[in-house]
């Protein structure tokens, strides 16, 4: 028996719970996860993200670059991505026994989105059942996705997007939609749909939302049979049950970002699961200081508090004397004109020994340690193209490669960062994502006495109401 009488639902020609595991980030979600998913029912989700490869031993292949420009390193990413990915999905399909189902998940702003699509579902036919894809307009996604057969499951934070992408191109191959995943931007771990219009310190209830993006789907003719999954904050369904069968938002699936992490089969490190057992209420932070641009909520952990101080210690500039900068600041043998105000700040910051400044493409500088700023110029020369755009690296993936910004020193090279926590563990010093829901890893009793189920087991317990 299922919570509420939940009832499964088709998809990929065959029943599957309606509880998706959320495809997270450069190797949080692998075969080993997804292959157990799909194993106890439901639909796994393997991130084709920077996916991991593995060697005639089984043995993990750190990613190396060896190209001399960041087009050439670049070209390496894609390649370790399609290779990646195959490798994952391949592997997957096998766990999963012809039970449950097999998506997989990029982003569309991530860099080489495009061919590494083509590569992983031309090698991969009849393993793949979908792709969600989010993090920007994925207005190709259901092309790509009819050529080889599979479902595109896009994912939105409105309605208003999802009509966007429902005009523009989704419209003309209709029958490949096989969900739409609605993800709450104030409530979802990893990057977030947040529009100018909203504010990310004011949350808004998701059924008025979500409602709203059925509305959409009928008005667009999109088909009863076409879910709605809600992404973001998902726990307990007996939170959710005025959510299932409920006429105004249809046909309903749920999706689990963070709590399949906690379990058995999670191929994150130790270290990791253990961090996750120890978070308070408000440990997730909703911030801006990705190099996509997008705002995005994560642990606050040192290497977010360290990215929140550092920004702390900028001010703005001019390039000659004004009214307001009439004081002359020298750093780092450079001038810069400032207001009285702010000359005072930076003599303190100096004191504390953040001696070098370096320039914000909003006509600002931060201040840094000597230390810190060789670190960011040696990311920044590394940089091998990861995003589509880069804010960090001025990096963009087509025409003459760059943003025509200046490189921001606020930011950080996320595809160092995410390698370095999935793979090392050190979850002080790189970036930890997480929905906003993961202080209830410390309060949910059945996690009590450091238990740690298998997917199996979550998954039955969910389907409890639990």
């Amino acid at each position: 028996m299922s919570f509420k009488g939940l009832q499964p639902i088709t998809y990929g020609g065959r029943e599957v719970w309606p509880l998706i595991e959320g495809g997270k980030g450069v190797s949080a979600t692998n075969h080993a996860s997804s292959g157990a998913w799909a194993a106890a029912g439901g639909i796994g989700t393997i991130s084709a993200v920077n996916a991991d490869s593995y060697d005639e031993n089984g043995e993990f292949i750190p990613q190396v670059f060896h190209g001399a420009t960041r087009a050439e390193r670049h070209q390496e990413l894609i390649d370790y991505g399609i290779r990646g990915a195959i490798t994952q999905i391949k592997r997957a399909h096998d766990i999963a026994g012809g039970k449950g189902a097999i998506n997989i998940n990029v982003l569309w702003e991530m860099g080489g989105s495009q061919p590494i699509l083509h590569g992983v579902l031309e090698a991969t036919r009849g393993l793949v059942n979908g792709v969600t894809c989010g993090a920007g307009m994925p207005y190709k996604l259901s092309e790509i996705a009819a050529k080889y057969g599979v479902y595109y499951l896009p994912i939105v934070s409105s309605a208003r997007a999802f009509r966007a992408l429902w005009k523009r191109a989704y419209s003309k191959v209709p029958e490949w939609l096989g969900a739409v995943v609605y993800e709450d931007p104030w409530l979802a771990g990893g990057h977030n749909g947040l529009s100018n219009a909203e504010d990310p310190l004011v949350p808004q209830d998701p059924y008025p939302r979500v409602k709203a993006l059925r509305e959409t789907m009928r008005a667009e003719g999109v088909s009863e049979s076409v879910p709605i999954v809600m992404a973001g904050g998902v726990w307990y369904l007996r939170e959710w049950e005025n959510w299932i069968d409920n006429p105004e938002l249809g046909l309903i699936a749920f999706q689990f970002g963070t709590r399949p992490l906690l379990t058995v089969e999670s191929p994150i490190p130790q270290e990791w699961k253990d961090k996750l057992r120890t978070l308070e209420p408000g440990d997730v932070l909703l911030h801006k200081f990705s190099p996509t641009g997008f705002y995005s909520s994560a642990v606050r952990t040192p290497f977010l508090q360290m990215l929140e101080a550092r920004s702390q210690r900028q001010i703005a500039f001019a390039k000659a004397e004004v009214a307001d900068s009439s004081v002359r600041l020298e750093v780092d043998r450079k001038k810069y004109w400032v207001s009285p105000e702010d000359y005072a700040r930076a003599q303190g910051w100096v004191s504390a020994g953040y001696t070098s400044a370096l320039k914000t493409p909003d006509d600002t500088i931060v201040f840094v340690t000597p230390e810190e700023r060789e670190q960011i110029h040696t990311d920044q020369t590394e940089c091998m193209g990861c995003l589509s755009h880069c804010g960090f690296s001025s990096w963009k993936d087509h025409d003459d490669h760059t943003t025509g910004r200046l490189a921001d020193p606020r930011s950080f090279c996320i595809q160092k960062t995410l390698q370095s926590i999935a793979h090392d563990g050190d979850v002080d010093n790189n970036l930890m994502f997480a929905g906003h829901a993961a202080y209830r890893f410390k309060q949910d009793p059945f996690y009590s006495n450091n238990f740690t189920p298998t997917v199996k087991d979550l998954v039955d317990r969910i389907l409890t109401g639990d």
